[in-house]
């Protein structure tokens, strides 16, 4: 694939939406001093806090490198899950769940992206426990609802197919 500028262009004959930079639109969200482009939002779910970061990650490394300094700003936090998506046939996506039970973080974060119709981009859900159960539904809306926060306030550019 070629690229046009800082956006890579896709194989598909649909055009995808790709997450750009921004800064924080809440005082209180931590800023990650590492890296730019790192969008933030945040809600609090009965008790517990939940901040979502999303960045443009075009590759594994990029996104591992962004979780890791996820990790680094909020070494007190009790889960860091996150999903990345990237690439275009094949696409290519990676998901944890962090300790959650199984499919309640990852999976709704993949899912937000997609449903943004978003690609090379990671999202990593940080989870302060505040002392009160969510269960698996409440977990699923809560980290699912996060990452759709952070990756609908995100400015997005559109990739155009190019041959």
């Amino acid at each position: 694939a070629e690229t046009c500028g800082e956006v890579s262009a896709l194989a598909s004959p649909r055009s995808s939406l790709h997450l750009r930079a921004a800064t924080s639109s809440s005082s209180s969200v931590p800023q990650l001093t590492l890296e730019d482009g790192v969008h933030a939002a945040e809600q609090v779910i009965k008790k517990s806090r939940f901040i979502g970061y999303a960045k443009q990650c075009d590759n594994w490394g990029d996104a591992q490198e962004f979780i890791s300094a996820v990790k680094d700003e909020h070494p007190k936090a009790r889960h860091w899950c996150f999903g990345w998506v990237a690439g275009h046939n094949p696409v290519q996506e990676r998901a944890s769940d962090d300790g959650e039970p199984t499919g309640t973080a990852g999976a709704p974060i993949l899912g937000g992206i997609k449903g943004e119709d978003l690609s090379d981009t990671a999202c990593v859900v940080v989870r302060y426990f505040g002392g009160v159960k969510l269960g698996a539904g409440g977990l699923i809306r809560a980290y699912g609802g996060t990452a759709r926060l952070v990756l609908r306030e995100a400015p997005k550019k559109v990739l155009i197919p190019k041959s």
